[in-house]
């Protein structure tokens, strides 16, 4: 869906969003040049992705629903939800912004408008602004039972596999990793761990330990989060990181999950995943040219891909 289609369609939420501005001091309120949707950690400016016919088509669809849900009960916070996710999925992320904004206030003390508005705080690098969100909604869930979180993207099983607390604490340490602050992500990690209940959940969040874990110089911790990591794990979702963790265990080599003069690589996550472990391996020089290649991809919203960034932002003293 084009912007201002989509624009058009959010003005009753947008002109609510700015009315509360001076009590929600997380509105999307960036000035950026027309069209962008982000300034990169580099000063460039990223404009909305651009999908297939067949996939925009979709997503036009499922927003249209999620709005129609909406109108026909603007306090629902469900609806609000499900609208501001269906529209972040195309790349609208200032759009999805404001309308977690907009359930914000009505919904104060739902943890899930803060965790989903900290989710796209990080797409547009507002890592501060995330760690805001996401540590009040890592507060509003303390000593709550933790509740499984519908997939707006169902996997091939149709099986959830996250849970509103490991995404409240998985995005948190995310933010904090990204800053290159690895010891403030270190406890959301721990919240994480403790609420793991299946595989996937475990090798998402034993990946990014062991890589701040290891950026640390603390080996022997790190080599600790990969005790429980075998190849049998049933892992449906995220594979890419169930596969870097086996290699980082020594039984998969790099060079078979990415090697940069023969191949693209696989996937951004891998890819960012080798460079890092090159990086944490004392060559340094290899790690920013694999780096340096994530970024003539076109994904500038996936986290390897944001990550990858962050590291040629501080090779080259931007931050």
């Amino acid at each position: 869906m084009h912007r201002t289609l989509l624009t058009a369609a959010l003005l009753p939420l947008v002109s609510l969003s700015a009315a509360c501005g001076a009590a929600d001091s997380g509105s999307a309120d960036v000035a950026l040049p027309e069209g962008a949707e982000a300034i990169s950690l580099l000063g460039d400016p990223l404009y909305p992705m651009l999908p297939s016919p067949e996939v925009a088509a979709r997503q036009a669809a499922d927003v249209d629903a999620a709005r129609a849900d909406y109108e026909s009960d603007p306090d629902d916070a469900d609806a609000i939800i499900w609208l501001g996710r269906r529209i972040g999925y195309t790349s609208q992320y200032r759009d999805a912004i404001e309308v977690f904004a907009e359930g914000i206030r009505k919904h104060p003390g739902d943890a899930r408008m803060y965790r989903h508005r900290g989710h796209r705080w990080i797409s547009v690098r507002e890592f501060d602004r995330a760690i805001e969100d996401l540590s009040h909604a890592a507060t509003l869930v303390e000593g709550h039972p933790d509740e499984v979180e519908p997939d707006g993207q169902p996997n091939e099983r149709g099986i959830p596999t996250s849970t509103l607390q490991s995404n409240i604490h998985y995005h948190l340490a995310l933010a904090h990793y990204l800053k290159g602050d690895f010891e403030a992500a270190l406890p959301s990690y721990e919240a994480y761990f403790a609420v793991t209940t299946n595989p996937d959940q475990l090798v998402a969040i034993s990946h990014w330990w062991y890589m701040a874990l290891r950026r640390l110089g603390r080996d022997e911790e790190a080599a600790a989060v990969l005790e429980p990591i075998t190849a049998e794990l049933d892992v449906i979702e995220n594979t890419s990181y169930h596969r870097l963790l086996l290699m980082y265990r020594g039984e998969i080599g790099a060079d078979e999950l990415w090697n940069p003069e023969e191949d693209d690589p696989a996937g951004v996550a891998i890819a960012y995943g080798v460079a890092t472990w090159h990086l944490y391996n004392g060559r340094s020089e290899q790690a920013e040219e694999m780096f340096r290649r994530i970024l003539e991809g076109s994904g500038w919203a996936g986290f390897g891909y944001i990550a990858a960034e962050a590291e040629i932002a501080r090779f080259s003293g931007v931050s």
